[in-house]
């Protein structure tokens, strides 16, 4: 599935085998998970795609060619493609473990072609291997929405009462996972949104309401996964002082401006950006043994559209999921 240009639906189209360089490997794709980034990017949002793109950065497949330098993967092995799908390996970032900063890194339905299709090239050296205990649809959304959900909570450091704005693909792996670490997780929904806040409880959550709401309890640190600007002096409200906001999104509606109280007492407002192997493969061995489940609607590939307007609507729980085969 193609995107031509930005604003436009995605096109089905038949493309040429992909060509594998010596550092890549060619995948049969089985499984991509559709992300709230693959909407920044259909909606022009994101500037420099490589067009014309075939998007998807959550990409599960199996190994069906190897370039001739790639030694760390086998022929039928399912491996996963994440959002990070190169960076230089030479710059002050890459050398200082924090490739996610790399100023020449490319990513994975953006810069490099994606996986709404029915095979993908992918750099061997970014690809990861997938946890037994999840099908290909199940382990799909932990490539983006856990792996960044995972990065925006360590970057909340040990917040024993830990708030979520917006309960999606992210928020919903987050959640169980620092349920597992014995933190107490408050869900912020859409004023409203009873169905949201009945499936944030079922996660584990120990209190579910609007974002317009408070619980009684002040927040240790809070992450913000919905690209609303307005959430962030919202959460600021809502922390205890020496508390911390994460911004988890690539895109977010602009911050409105606030009163500096909201700030004082050694509050302090974070971003996330991308993600890194290391984050991959921590949080890959973590997501089993913490009982990571993701909450998944199946789509076919064919329908690409129909599950990117169904994300943009809110119209599922968890995670939206293409099959690819």
């Amino acid at each position: 599935m193609v995107l031509r240009q930005p604003g436009q639906p995605l096109e089905g189209r038949e493309l040429p085998e992909p060509d594998v360089a010596e550092d890549q490997l060619l995948l049969d794709v089985t499984a991509c998970g559709i992300c709230r980034t693959d909407l920044h990017v259909l909606d022009g949002e994101l500037q420099q795609p490589a067009l014309p793109l075939v998007l998807g950065h959550q990409i599960v497949g199996r190994v069906v060619e190897k370039g001739a330098r790639v030694c760390e993967f086998e022929l039928g092995q399912r491996v996963g493609v994440p959002w990070l799908g190169w960076a230089c390996g030479v710059c002050s970032y890459c050398t200082q473990g924090r490739e996610n900063l790399c100023g020449a890194a490319r990513f994975t339905g953006y810069q490099l072609q994606g996986g709404y299709a029915e095979r993908a090239v992918a750099h061997a050296a970014f690809c990861l291997p997938l946890p037994e205990t999840y099908t290909d649809e199940e382990v799909a959304p932990l490539l983006c929405a856990g792996l960044i959900g995972y990065r925006a909570l360590s970057l909340a450091g040990d917040a024993r009462r830990l708030g979520l704005y917006g309960i999606g693909s992210s928020a919903h792996i987050v959640a169980q996972v620092a349920v597992h670490q014995g933190r107490s997780v408050y869900a912020f929904t859409r004023p409203g949104d009873v169905p949201s806040q009945t499936f944030a409880r079922s996660l584990g959550a120990c209190w579910a309401g609007g974002s317009d709401e408070r619980p009684d309890e002040e927040l240790d640190a809070a992450i913000v996964f919905a690209p609303v600007g307005a959430l962030v002096p919202a959460a600021l409200r809502a922390l205890a002082r020496g508390g911390r906001v994460v911004c988890a999104g690539i895109h977010m509606s602009d911050i409105p401006s606030f009163p500096y109280e909201l700030l004082w007492g050694e509050r302090s407002v974070a971003s996330v950006a991308n993600l890194t192997r290391r984050d991959g493969r921590e949080f890959l061995d973590i997501a089993p043994k913490a009982g990571v489940r993701t909450e998944i609607t199946l789509f076919p590939l064919r329908e690409a559209n129909a599950a990117l307007a169904a994300l943009r609507n809110g119209q599922f729980q968890g995670s939206g999921v293409l099959v690819c085969r």
